[in-house]
């Protein structure tokens, strides 16, 4: 296993270069043309069957081994944000409001450079290697919507599932991984809070929904510490509010959206009736009413146990186990791999692209736009997502 860091950093030049092409010109969404077209071209000259998606911008991958076996899936998504990036680097991007700030480019380079790797170890597979890149992860539902194209279908028996995060927040090259719910289930959050527009001068003829919605933001915070179990937690953030139309109108309405991340149903549907009796009861006590809405996201990430120690021992094998970490509590963020992985066994681990010079708990974290991540770990996903390949299919 030790080779194959190796060999991934002779292809780092490359994958580096990749990296930043697809960083200049970020694509938001389901339709990436451009980025699918640079995953296609440089995948054109190994032995690999090519797919594209019918509905999205998507491209499965297959590499055939020299014996027949089970099957391998590995994925990296390909999508930007929708924001500005702050970052000063010489290939920022060149798009307004699209920026890779999570890292999505390096995820679908380190895919490229696994998929260029393991064609040179085809005679050490028994099996298939599924490669899934994937665009829409940012709130589009993409993995849904390839696995109802037909991503799992007709590819023999996919025995695992292996994708890679990078995580500014943890020490460069380093992998991290837990077994069990590793990441949130998230729900959009939307309230509405009516009241009876005004003058600004008489308030008092008036329901102003600014405070209303002001004093429910508060009591969200409450509920969370007060109603809510520590150990199947909550995470409530009203990212959103919406109100007003000038400085001497009452508005008639207040709007607030945010999320909400959970990891399990029971503390889901807890938090839901629970909210939902809190922004009604408030409304009401001060002589309005709230509509409140839950618009359900992607699914709580659960790593697969027996998939899990297979990517831990090969991190160990690969790495040494001082750049290991086994993760004993889940990250609130959420996956659309999740989807995946409610249909083939599998686990995601997180790789630390901290930059140098600066502490991970210091660096520019995902969805920042001024994330920077350390290219050279971009060597350790490619040798984590090759040997989790190997180690799976012998």
């Amino acid at each position: 296993m030790k080779t194959l860091i190796d060999e991934s950093r002779a292809l780092l030049p490359d994958i580096i270069a990749l990296r930043r092409t697809l960083h200049r010109v970020p694509e938001v969404g389901l339709d990436l043309p451009e980025t699918q077209r640079a995953v296609i071209d440089a995948l054109r000259d190994l032995p690999i069957e090519i797919k594209r998606g019918d509905k999205l911008s998507s491209v499965i991958g297959v590499l055939d081994g020299a014996r027949p076996g089970p099957t391998v899936l590995l994925r990296a998504d390909m999508d930007a944000l929708a924001m500005q990036e702050t970052a000063d680097v010489p290939f920022k991007s060149e798009r307004p409001n699209a920026a890779h700030t999570c890292g999505h480019d390096a995820h679908t380079a380190m895919l490229v450079g696994a998929a260029r790797l393991l064609a040179g170890h085809r005679e050490q597979i028994a099996g298939r290697i599924l490669f899934m890149f994937q665009p829409g992860e940012e709130g589009h539902d993409g993995a849904r919507k390839m696995i109802d194209e037909g991503l799992l279908d007709g590819h023999g028996e996919i025995t695992c599932a292996f994708a890679i995060h990078q995580a500014p927040n943890l020490p460069s090259g380093s992998i991290a991984i837990k077994s069990g719910a590793c990441l949130a289930g998230v729900d959009g959050v939307y309230i509405t809070v009516k009241g009876r527009g005004g003058h600004a001068g008489m308030p008092h003829l008036s329901l102003d929904p600014i405070p209303v919605a002001c004093e429910i933001v508060q009591a969200i915070q409450s509920f969370i510490t007060r109603r809510v179990d520590p150990f199947d937690p909550i995470i409530v953030t009203i990212a959103k509010i919406n109100a007003g139309v000038g400085r001497g109108i009452i508005s008639e309405l207040a709007h607030l959206e945010g999320t909400m991340r959970s990891l399990s149903s029971a503390s889901r549907d807890r938090a839901v009736a629970g909210l939902t009796q809190l922004a009604q009861g408030i409304a009401s006590a001060h002589g309005m009413s709230a509509e409140v809405r839950f618009n359900a996201g992607y699914p709580v990430t659960v790593n697969h146990s027996e998939q899990a120690s297979l990517i831990l021992r090969v991190a160990r094998e690969t790495l040494g186990a001082a750049h290991v970490i086994e993760q004993t509590v889940p990250v609130m963020g959420s996956e659309d791999f999740a989807y995946v992985l409610e249909r083939v066994p599998g686990a995601m681990a997180f790789l630390g692209t901290a930059p140098p010079g600066v502490a991970p708990e210091r660096a520019a974290p995902p969805h920042h736009p001024a994330m920077i991540l350390d290219e050279d770990a971009m060597a350790i996903g490619i040798a984590m997502h090759a040997g989790v390949a190997l180690a799976a299919l012998g």
